[in-house]
């Protein structure tokens, strides 16, 4: 029969769309890539499986088809189900077996809700009729380094929190979570832990919120996907040129060779050399290199004069 859907989802043959839903949300979220940072590669397969596994069997026409066939019959697309007008069967017209894409499955049921990016979008509706309110978030602010957030890390975070036990009794627990932040990442994201905020009673526990914090860069500022630096130059360098040499965030040197003169104020952008776009991989903003050009603070005499005469042979 090769996959068994049934087992993966965890639920009976006779399973109801109810009980398909609740299986899938609590193994898609247990599952989803980027919970699990140790072992993404093995999670990323099984997360695929069960988006796979709930896709067959929560739409009758693929379920039938595999119920009598099994996910060879399904995906070899030659068999109608039982139900359809011609019952065609075996070489007929066949049913186009497809998969919906797994992240699209995830996003229908936690609407909006991405855990790849830690961000919440808008809440997805509550959770149907007549559910228990959930707790309130636990939120807390999670400082990351310019660099941290230009290659991207992962973070081991001890957190404690309030958890009821059977009889209702309140007590505190600890536990660590693994939390992998993206290249790129801007302050303000928000990477939420469903259920592993504190417990209140007769209510659904709250989600645990970590917001994305920049801390100040000595050299390099952020703005949006680009980085700037303020760079300093002398006036003879300034108008003679110079061999610079930039260090970037991943400790690469950037040679930048400047033949122009540098008026105060001027920029230059390097493309690509700026912050990752988190939305967009392998895409980077630009480096920004501003000029501040350090005048002498004094000139002997003949400085002057031995500038005025070589200055002063050509001005624009």
């Amino acid at each position: 029969m090769g996959v068994d859907y049934y087992n993966i989802l965890k639920v009976s043959r006779n399973a109801t769309e109810e009980d398909l839903k609740k299986s899938y949300k609590r193994l898609a979220m247990k599952w989803h890539p980027d919970k699990n940072a140790v072992n993404t590669k093995e999670a990323e397969a099984k997360f695929k499986q069960i988006c796979e596994a709930y896709d067959v069997l929560s739409d009758p026409q693929k379920r039938q088809i595999y119920d009598l066939y099994g996910e060879e019959g399904l995906k070899s697309g030659l068999f109608t189900p039982p139900s359809s007008k011609d019952r065609d069967f075996g070489g007929g017209r066949g049913f186009k077996f497809s998969t919906r894409d797994a992240e699209d499955i995830f996003q229908e049921f936690f609407g909006g809700f991405d855990v790849g990016r830690g961000k919440s979008t808008g809440g997805g509706g509550g959770g149907g009729g007549g559910g228990l309110k959930k707790a309130a978030p636990m939120e807390s602010k999670l400082p990351c380094s310019l660099e941290e957030l230009y290659k991207g890390s992962r973070r081991k975070m001890k957190i404690s929190r309030i958890v009821l036990d059977d009889s209702g009794k309140p007590g505190t627990v600890e536990e660590v979570l693994a939390i992998h932040i993206k290249p790129g990442w801007k302050k303000g994201t928000k990477i939420t832990f469903p259920e592993k905020g504190n417990h209140e009673p007769g209510a659904a526990p709250g989600d645990l919120i970590f917001v994305v914090d920049e801390k100040p860069h000595p050299i390099f500022k952020r703005d949006g996907n680009d980085l700037i630096i303020n760079q300093k130059i002398s006036l003879l360098d300034a108008l003679t040129g110079k061999t610079l040499n930039i260090a970037t965030l991943d400790g690469r040197d950037i040679p930048l060779t400047i033949s122009d003169i540098i008026k105060p104020g001027k920029e230059i952008v390097i493309e690509n050399e700026g912050m990752p776009i988190s939305k967009e991989p392998g895409k980077n903003g630009n480096l920004r290199i501003k000029f501040d050009v350090k005048f002498p603070s004094r000139l002997t005499t003949e400085q002057k004069s031995d500038l005025r005469r070589v200055l002063g042979r050509k001005t624009e």
